[in-house]
Parts: C-alpha cells; structure tokens; sequence
C-alpha cells in the first residue's frame, strides 16, 4: 500500500502550497501539498487542525449523562454518537438485549438519523461537484448553484432531509440534540398519532430515494472510465453485519476484507474489537490512525462507511435496495469490491433508499406502539457500544468507577477510521491531476473532492491529547512578541 507522498526529504527547501479551509465538510481541516522546482509533488497531507477531546471531558462523570453528553461532539451526526453511547451503557447496566419497542424505536431514529445525513451530504456538499464538473465556477459550484440549474434535484434533497429530521423530531423531541436513550432502553413510547404522521409521508420518501440512486448512478456511469479511477485505492474493508451477513447499521459483529474481497476475520464481537484494532498517531495531525493489528501499521489500515458497508455485506435486507446493491457490485466484472472513493456517493444513495424502506417496515411493525421500553440487569464497570455512523464503524467505550463515574473512555470515530485512506486518496489525486502542473483553484478542488468522497466529520474525529506540536504565544498590547512556549511532537514543552 503506498505511502510515497507521506514524508518528503528536506521539506523545508520546498514550495508549501495549503488548501484551508477544507470546503462543503463538517469540521476544520487543511491540506498541505510540498512542492519542488519543477511543480512535481513531493508531499501531500490531510491535518485536522481543531481539537475537541471528549475523551477528556466526560472522564468524573455519571455514566448515565454520556450519551446526552456526546452529542455535542456534532451537529450532523449526534443521534449516532447518543446511540454509540447508550449502547455501552446499556453493558454497564449489565442489559445484553433491550426489550423489542425499545430496540425498534431506537432503530427508527437511527434510520432517519441516516437517510438526513446522507441526503445532505449529497445533494447539499457533493452534487455540485459531480453535476457541474470539478473546474466550474467557484461561485457557481454550490448548492445555490444547484437550486438555480436543477430545483427539482435540490428539492428532493431538502425534502428528504426533512423528513429524516421528522423522524428524530418525532422520536426524540428535536431535530437536533434531542433524548432519547436512557440505560437499558428509551425514555419515550412512540404514539399511534406520531406514527400514522409519519406513515403518511412514506410513499413520497420512497419514490424520491429511488430517484436518488438514479440520479447518481446516472452521474457516475455516465464518466465510469473517469470516476472508477479518481482516487482510487487499494484498501481493506471494516463493517458490521447482522449474523447472516446482511447490512447491518444498528447492531451486529465485525467483519473485515482484504481489497481483492477475501475475508480476513468475519463474526467478530464488538465487545472485542481491542483484539483487532489499534490506534496509531502522527506529529501532523489531531486524528489517530486506525490498523488492524494482524496486519501492522503500514498495510492494516481499512476503509469504512458506506461503500465499506455495501462492498462487505452478503446482502441488504430490504429488496428495492438490494438490487441496486446487485447492479452497483457488478460494475465490476471480477467480483472484487468497489474500490474509487467517488463510488461511497453511489453506495450512499443506495443506503439512503435502504433506510427509507427500513422506516417504513418499522413503522409498520406492531411491535413499534408497545409499551416494554426498559430493561436492568447485573451491573458492570465496563461498556462498548459499537454501531455503524453515517460515515462509517464508530466505537464507544467507557469504564467506570465503584460511583458510578467515567474513569476512562475511548472513542474510535467513523472518520477516524478513514483518516489514512483519505490521506491515500488525496496522493492518487495528487499524482494523477497536479503534479508537474500549474496549480489552479479547480485542480485543488480535485483535493476537496476526494476528501468529500468520505463524507468526513473533522469535528468528530479529533480525540488525540498532547500529540501534535503547539505553540503558545505571549503578545503586549501592541502585538509585540513577549515570549513563547512550544511544545514538541514528544509532548514536552520548551521556551523558544
């Protein structure tokens, strides 16, 4: 697997030429490309430049706040985070198996938590890519931009995210931010008149989600030579699945593929994915490095998220989805995984239809107006909650004290796991489109797209304390430097 645009030799004798900030993505982050004389790249990274450390926040708190805690970590994706977090609560209060309501009315919210993610990440942040060419107008390459020029593609967009906001709302209490989830269960029935609402809306869902996977799969086979190869990288896949192999985002075990779709561990339990995955850093960047410890650090990194989740499973449970699973899969001829970046759209579109179709089974499950909605059991000191983000695997775990309080947490994020795969997709786009060129604003976006490809939350995924280089500056009242502390790689500080 290459790494040969990571570290370049005497980089201080070369041109640095900085994409900041990273645009139409949730979160701060930059790009730092190194050049030498003749525009050849020598080095190309993604860093995350913000720090958010919940890993340190929550650490003397009760265990039942967390999973209204950890919302905060983002505005896009909170529902995830909540049913991370109450999934390894649910351990601590020693519950294997909540009660079916409980379960399925968690599974509503997560569903619709998902189809809003993805419709927003689509049709908002990526479209005007993939509708207007990577080289158009700034000022024209947006989702404005969007609206003036297809209106009925940016209503669906919109649409579709609202009603997975309705679902939250209807659920939770808010569109953002809400509750939900308490030990062992959910602290809301959903009520007859809550459910017919949204049955109502279901038929006009349905219909837009197809036309959804439509739309993109028209976009990318209309340029296949172009989008299969933009990007493209060679990588392991990491996912749940349920115990039939099917898609699973809720809850399942883990499986991994090399990238020629071979299995390389499959049915693993959450409760052990510490046997499996490690957590690497580098001096450059707050976001960790995930890798599969069999495999070492240099070639165990994986890939997650949507086009993991359908290149992993044997099957989509719900059947409009599954044969888009089908067509997409045989795109290519030798069977092996989907492997450009620019396909997690197509995979995303076919998920988004997915959890259309799973809302309307759940809402029609009589199972989803019962009143069971707790359960306790032998408590525990510690607690994984595994569960399939928007944008990938996402783990939570936590031990707590005697009191009941956060003693230590660990939180692997969805874009965490995809830190090195968009740092290997970047360098592909790199060597493929700028280097030896004049760098314009349209071959930098090239950057930006492949980044988009992942969907990355930069906000989520930044957990590593004490690891990359600050500098602390003292400043009089007329902007004259007074002193400076700078702390080291190695996390020691100095006096510069």
């Amino acid at each position: 697997m290459n790494h040969d645009l990571e570290t370049a030799e005497h980089p201080e004798t070369l041109k640095r030429v900085v994409i900041e900030p990273l645009t139409r993505v949730e979160g701060h982050g930059k790009v730092t490309l190194l050049l030498d004389e003749d525009e050849h790249i020598q080095q190309a990274r993604l860093h995350i430049v913000e720090f958010r450390g919940f890993e340190k926040f929550i650490q003397g708190r009760p265990y039942w706040e967390v999973p209204v805690l950890v919302q905060r970590l983002c505005g896009i994706c909170p529902v995830s985070h909540h049913l991370a977090a109450a999934k390894a609560v649910d351990a601590l209060v020693g519950v294997r198996q909540l009660p079916p309501t409980a379960e399925k009315i968690r599974r509503l919210i997560h569903f619709g938590q998902t189809l809003q993610s993805h419709a927003v990440h689509f049709f908002h942040l990526s479209s005007p890519d993939l509708l207007f060419g990577f080289e158009d107008e700034v000022s024209h390459r947006n989702i404005v931009g969007v609206i003036a020029d297809h209106p009925d593609i940016a209503l669906k967009g919109v649409k579709l995210r609202k009603f997975g906001q309705e679902v939250i709302r209807v659920v939770s209490g808010k569109r953002v931010h809400g509750t939900l989830a308490v030990p062992g269960g959910v602290n809301k029935a959903l009520s007859r008149e809550d459910r017919d609402y949204l049955l109502r809306q279901t038929d006009e869902v349905l219909a837009w989600s197809r036309d959804a996977v439509d739309l993109v799969k028209r976009l990318y086979v209309a340029n296949s030579a172009f989008h299969d190869r933009f990007g493209r990288i060679d990588s392991h896949w990491l996912s749940l699945v349920d115990s039939d192999g099917n898609l699973e985002i809720y809850d399942g075990s883990l499986r991994t593929r090399d990238d020629s779709g071979c299995m390389i561990f499959d049915q693993a339990p959450c409760d052990d994915y510490a046997e499996f995955i490690r957590e690497g850093i580098k001096p450059w960047t707050y976001m960790k490095f995930p890798f599969l410890i069999t495999l070492g650090r240099e070639d165990g990194w994986y890939r997650v998220g949507p086009l993991a989740r359908v290149n992993n499973c044997d099957q989509i449970a719900t059947p409009l989805a599954e044969a888009q699973r089908r067509e997409f899969l045989a795109q290519d001829a030798a069977g092996h995984p989907i492997r450009a970046p620019l396909a997690y759209h197509w995979a995303r579109m076919i998920e988004l239809l997915h959890c259309a179709e799973a809302i309307v089974g759940l809402l029609r499950d009589p199972d989803i107006l019962g009143g069971e909605l707790q359960l306790r059991g032998e408590p525990r000191q510690e607690g994984i909650g595994v569960i399939e983000a928007p944008r990938g695997t996402l783990f939570h775990h936590y031990r707590i004290d005697e009191q009941g309080l956060i003693e230590k947490a660990n939180l692997i994020v969805s874009t965490t796991n995809n830190n090195q795969a968009m740092n290997e997709s970047i360098r592909a786009v790199a060597r493929e489109f700028l280097d030896g060129h004049e760098l314009t604003e349209g071959l930098l976006n090239h950057i930006e797209v492949a980044i988009r490809a992942y969907d990355p939350c930069l906000s989520c995924a930044t957990h590593a304390v004490g690891k990359m280089p600050l500098s602390l500056e003292l400043l009089d009242c007329n902007g004259r430097l007074l002193n400076r502390l700078e702390r080291n790689s190695r996390g020691s500080c100095e006096l510069a």
